[in-house]
């Protein structure tokens, strides 16, 4: 799959070298989007070709190993090889990321479910498991929105994830995420169960004309609550923007100025608007609205069980591991690779 993948790059290349030699290709409105594929084909093939190199590198110095009976170049060529699995095993996955937007970077909100404490504890345990994820995979991220909870945890939380590939490898997290533990707020030490929502959206780039009236729009500010320091407290720099045709409700308060918070909101608006219309183009609207509103029982994609025994397992691939401290420390790769293999063999 990945050689029929490549070799269909390097045709698309082609094509598309051809299309911007021919007069006025410059002067198409879609001249920018069609370059920006040439680029994301060519470093496809730029990869294929540097891991191909060190393959036969690799075959080069593991014969000279067998000729000569070194252990010590036998030894690097295990290291190399161990290193070039890893890197075929990524590049496969990149290459089942062919969706519009997978390239692209995410926008990520967290809802606990119903419960208070218990389940904002519990969003708060999925925010600390994506913000290690992100920052092992090399990708950055800021936090544009942000409450905090009563007691303990997160009412709610909004993190950009800014990274190649970032929506392609999160957008498999969207759903509800159920945790069964003994309750840390419970003193009868009683065993509780508690939900929280995951929703991974796109950063949807500026050429892409959505359809946002301004009298549409409802835009209210208020004064942030939680930390932030004084002036974040004691200013109205907080914003909240209702779409009023759709219902979609987004805020910020993460920043101290309200032209800022204003554009963050504005950003996450954008995103969300952008899935809400491609899920209306596919009749999926009611589909959609009922994944948001069941953060309970039975709509759950991935369990987290502490007791009576230790278990992470996905309710849509299969996949499971006993070791939950490992995942809730970020190492969700697996799930994520086994979500992205599961759509290749549909």
């Amino acid at each position: 799959m990945i050689v029929f993948d490549v070799a269909s790059k390097r045709n698309n290349i082609l094509r598309i070298e051809e299309e911007m030699s021919k007069p006025g290709f410059w002067d198409r409105d879609d001249s920018k989007q069609v370059v920006q594929e040439l680029s994301a084909a060519k470093r496809v093939v730029e990869e294929w070709n540097s891991l191909s190199e060190r393959v036969k590198e690799a075959n080069v110095f593991l014969q000279l190993a067998e000729e000569e009976q070194d252990d010590t170049v036998l030894k690097e060529v295990v290291s190399e090889c161990n290193q070039l699995e890893r890197l075929l095993g990524e590049f496969r996955l990149k290459s089942l990321l062919a969706g519009e937007h997978d390239r692209d970077g995410a926008i990520v909100s967290i809802h606990p479910g119903a419960g208070g404490t218990e389940s904002q504890d519990w969003a708060q345990m999925l925010m600390r498991m994506y913000l290690r994820w992100i920052e092992t995979r090399g990708f950055s991220y800021s936090i544009l929105d942000y409450q905090t909870g009563e007691e303990a945890g997160i009412k709610d939380v909004t993190i950009q994830v800014d990274g190649e590939y970032a929506y392609g490898y999160m957008r498999g997290e969207s759903g509800v995420h159920r945790l069964v533990r003994i309750s840390p707020f419970d003193a009868a030490q009683r065993r509780h169960t508690s939900f929280a929502s995951i929703f991974v959206f796109p950063q949807v780039d500026e050429a892409i004309e959505i359809d946002i009236r301004d009298g549409d729009l409802r835009i209210d500010t208020f004064r942030a609550s939680g930390a932030g320091g004084q002036h974040v407290n004691k200013t109205d720099s907080a914003v909240r923007i209702t779409h009023i045709s759709s219902g979609i409700v987004v805020q910020c308060q993460s920043e101290r100025s309200q032209h800022r918070n204003r554009d963050n909101a504005m950003k996450i608006l954008r995103a969300r608007l952008y899935v809400y219309y491609q899920e209306e183009k596919r009749k999926k609207l009611d589909k959609l609205h009922n994944d948001k509103k069941e953060i309970t029982w039975g709509s759950q994609i991935r369990s987290y069980v502490f007791q009576p025994y230790t278990l992470v397992k996905d309710h849509r691939t299969g996949y499971e591991t006993s070791d939950v401290n490992r995942v809730l420390d970020g190492d969700i790769d697996p799930f994520i690779n086994a979500f992205l293999g599961s759509r290749d063999k549909c």
